[in-house]
């Protein structure tokens, strides 16, 4: 998936996940449109762009 994050090294990436979240789909659509995924899938989806969201990159010493 050109390295993007999946769930469960599923052809499913957290950007999908979030992406239909945030145009207003149910948790309880998303999982009948895919039924492989699981909530825990959803959540654990969220949880990772919460965290990548508020990641701070330190610059290391260099040149």
């Amino acid at each position: 998936m050109g390295g993007k994050p999946c769930i469960r090294g599923m052809r499913v990436t957290v950007g999908m996940i979030v992406g239909l979240l945030s145009s207003g789909r149910s948790i309880g659509e998303i999982l009948g449109a895919y039924p492989y995924l699981e909530e825990e899938d959803i959540r654990e989806a969220l949880a990772y762009a919460a965290w990548r969201a508020e990641e701070v990159e330190v610059p290391l010493g260099g040149p």
